[in-house]
């Protein structure tokens, strides 16, 4: 069933079309202008409901849509008097409303053995008059279909709140020819903002289109300027093996010990290039997503001595002080991590901290954060923090956000002065989110030094933080 008609204490006056020919055809005219002149759905609705109810003096004058492959409608707009209650977004299911469907049946024909008992004022008239009973009272109610081309797409619906004022064949007559006006008006509406909703997303799709393209370029910019950088690191390093190791069989070497100190220096170059080779298999390996860690209880405290021993020469070499703050538990801190890839972080990060820094130093410290985590499947009770600062050239705010980007380097010049592929941040970053921990990087700018944290499961709860 409609939603229910008001009280029979508002009697409307209808205006007296059958009187008036000139009448019908401006109200006709006026209201169909009005209604063609828009593609805009919602006005179309409201124009319709107000410019029927206030011609014909209703109670209420309803228009409906119908929702695409269901057999409901709902109330778009409203025509009512003073007092009476709202029905917008009101629900019928028109499959349960016999004049309704009788409606639809005259815009779509039906099979001649379906027959509905419906009173109408005209047998081949595609208005419906019924009599809707509420509350004992009758309400007498005039129901078309609208459509475009034999298609449905919505329902007029008047009311009158006096059953002793019956509708008029020239009222019965207007409402049909402007249901024509209004459903191809509807029609033309529904179509149009189809065509703006594809043309929307068609702008949209455009947009991400040009927007990928540009990060394709982008990225491509930086992994030629990567294999460029890469390329020169690659070449230093085997110059010197090559150097030193001429020099031997040339032989240069007056004496063993002058010997020793050229392979020496040629087995620092090969672990250089080892070094980059294993930074370029590694990146490849996490573009392709094949990166795995296997995880086991690491003890904190041999990683950071190996670190010292192996970096600790290289700062003080460059007048740096190396400050290495060990945690302060009674026992070992053993956290839940991969040995080699820790210290792989670990010598990226603190590498990094000694190349960029000329005066002052750098300094590793350690704190505990009580925050229970679960990886690979072992619950953790907590976690510690490594903390890697130094009082070097820092970056700048702006440049900040590209340094743990794969090929992004943020200055060309410095790594032209620096050396390096620029990958160490990008794969500590990968290595240790796939243990479970989580990097940071702070700088107040240029010249004011920089600050890299991360976070490693522990295995087992220290005692100097037991609980």
């Amino acid at each position: 069933m409609a939603a229910p008609i008001d009280s029979p204490g508002v009697v409307s006056s209808t205006t007296n079309l059958g009187t008036c020919p000139d009448l019908y055809h401006r109200l006709l005219t006026r209201i169909a202008w009005s209604i063609r002149r828009t593609l805009d759905l919602k006005t179309i609705y409201q124009q319709t409901v107000d410019g029927l109810g206030q011609a014909l003096g209703v109670s209420r004058c309803l228009i409906y849509s119908i929702d695409s492959g269901q057999s409901t409608a709902r109330v778009e707009a409203e025509y009512h008097q003073e007092g009476l209650r709202s029905w917008v977004n009101g629900v019928v299911d028109f499959n349960q409303d016999i004049s309704f469907q009788k409606a639809l049946d005259s815009l779509r024909p039906t099979p001649a053995e379906v027959h509905f008992e419906v009173n109408s004022l005209l047998d081949d008239c595609c208005v419906i008059a019924d009599a809707v009973p509420l509350e004992d009272v009758l309400y007498d109610r005039l129901v078309v279909a609208t459509g475009h081309q034999d298609q449905p797409n919505g329902f007029i619906v008047l009311c009158r709140c006096n059953v002793n004022q019956p509708w008029t064949e020239a009222e019965t007559a207007f409402l049909e020819e402007l249901a024509d006006q209004v459903g191809t008006a509807i029609a033309h509406a529904s179509l149009f903002q189809q065509l703006q909703r594809v043309n929307h997303s068609l702008v949209r799709k455009q947009e991400a289109l040009e927007d990928a393209r540009e990060r394709a370029e982008e990225a491509s910019r930086l992994k030629s300027e990567f294999l460029a950088n890469t390329s020169h690191e690659l070449r230093t390093p085997l110059n010197g093996m090559i150097g030193f190791l001429k020099l031997i069989m040339d032989g240069m070497a007056d004496d063993p010990e002058e010997q020793r100190e050229f392979l020496e220096e040629a087995l620092k170059s090969a672990e250089h290039l080892l070094d980059i080779i294993n930074d370029v298999l590694d990146l490849a390996k996490i573009e392709a997503g094949k990166l795995q860690i296997d995880l086991s209880p690491v003890n904190l405290n041999e990683v950071l001595q190996q670190l010292e021993r192996s970096q600790a020469t290289s700062a003080k070499q460059k007048g740096l002080t190396f400050d290495l703050q060990m945690p302060s538990t009674h026992d070992e801190v053993i956290v839940y991590a991969n040995y080699q890839r820790l210290y792989q972080v670990l010598i990226n990060l603190v590498g990094n901290a000694v190349k960029f820094t000329h005066e002052g130093g750098i300094t590793i410290s350690t704190e505990f954060v009580r925050k229970k985590t679960t990886v690979q499947n072992q619950e953790c009770p907590g976690l510690v923090m490594i903390r890697v600062a130094d009082t070097g050239i820092g970056v700048s705010l702006e440049k900040q956000d590209r340094l743990f980007q794969s090929f992004s380097q943020i200055d060309g010049s410095l790594t032209r002065r620096y050396g390096g592929t620029g990958l160490g941040l990008a794969i500590s970053q990968t290595l240790v989110h796939e243990m479970g921990g989580e990097v940071n990087f702070y700088s107040m700018g240029e010249g004011l030094g920089s600050t890299v944290t991360f976070t490693v499961p522990l295995f087992q709860e220290p005692v100097a933080i037991a609980s």
